[in-house]
């Protein structure tokens, strides 16, 4: 019997089979429709993962898990996301639920599901992950456990305030860390910088190419997170800290970079923070949502 993890990211769609009795598991990525409402998206959604299960048609999925970037209330409704502002007041549970009524559906914060894959992978039971992509999303795993726990609220860590001059974030407060170091915010800067749109591409380029411009660019989105990481660590003191998502993996350097600038902000007496790449690259909260597939409370497999 087969499960299914699901990554609902601000641009695209990360899918994964995982067949049981040892089988290959299949990955297919699909971006979402350009201006589509919520009855394009799940269409779209449902078509990928038919395609992607058709080859298995005989080995039926009993768990779905999804990875979710929206905050929902506590019946399931979508209370906001900003990359899909139509998708406000959806029933994400009933509809997701709908698509496969034969399976266990299952929804956590893409964040928390990414921490907690980023912590079995490290075998390290106490993690702080950061993923930096559309938006900055991640979460806090103490004890191999997801904190501060799903009945709570998921860990907001794109949400911890940076600079409070600093600029208006999606969620309407100043100086969020997703307001500075997201992709989609350190593309903003740059078209400022450059006076036309800039992509991602050109971007990397320029980064590497150590353009002024872009080292500048890139630069205040690694002051920025390795303020939010600095903050964290005073807070719950992980093991270990991981920098992952599409946009930090995608950027040579760009962990490093904000690993020196983390050097500059500790102080002496202050915990001791180690600081290195995703072992899961962008593929973070995909793990975590197969793990949260196979059962309702996951928790990270530390040695």
């Amino acid at each position: 019997m087969s499960v299914l993890g699901i990554d609902l990211g601000g641009t695209k769609v990360a899918i994964r089979l995982e067949p049981g009795a040892g089988a290959e598991a299949a990955q297919s990525v699909f971006r979402w429709p350009a201006g589509g409402g919520p009855v394009a998206d799940l269409t779209a959604l449902a078509a990928a993962v038919e395609a992607l299960c058709q080859a298995r048609a005989d080995d039926p999925v009993t768990g779905v898990g999804v990875a979710v970037p929206a905050t929902l209330d506590a019946s399931g409704r979508v209370r906001g996301w900003p990359n899909r502002p139509s998708w406000q007041g959806l029933d994400l549970v009933r509809e997701l639920t709908g698509l496969w009524p034969e399976a266990e559906v299952r929804l956590a914060d893409d964040g928390d599901l990414a921490a907690l894959a980023e912590a079995g992978a490290a075998g390290c039971p106490d993690l702080v992950h950061l993923g930096v992509g559309t938006g900055i999303g991640g979460g806090i795993v103490l004890g191999g456990v997801i904190r501060p726990g799903t009945e709570r609220g998921s860990c907001e860590v794109g949400h911890v305030i940076v600079d409070r001059a600093g600029e208006r974030c999606d969620c309407g407060r100043h100086g969020c860390v997703q307001s500075v170091a997201s992709g989609r915010a350190v593309l903003r800067r740059a078209a400022r910088r450059r006076g036309h749109d800039v992509g991602f591409d050109a971007l990397r380029d320029a980064w590497q190419g150590a353009e002024p411009w872009a080292l500048e660019t890139v630069g205040e989105s690694a002051a920025a997170l390795a303020a939010a990481v600095v903050s964290l660590c005073e807070l719950v003191r992980p093991r270990l800290v991981t920098i992952g998502g599409g946009f930090a993996a995608g950027l040579p350097g760009y962990v490093e970079e904000v690993a020196h600038r983390v050097r500059q902000l500790e102080r002496p007496e202050g915990p001791e923070i180690h600081l290195r790449p995703a072992a899961l690259g962008a593929l973070s909260s995909l793990d975590g949502a197969v793990l949260l597939a196979r059962g309702p409370a996951p928790s990270a497999r530390c040695g």
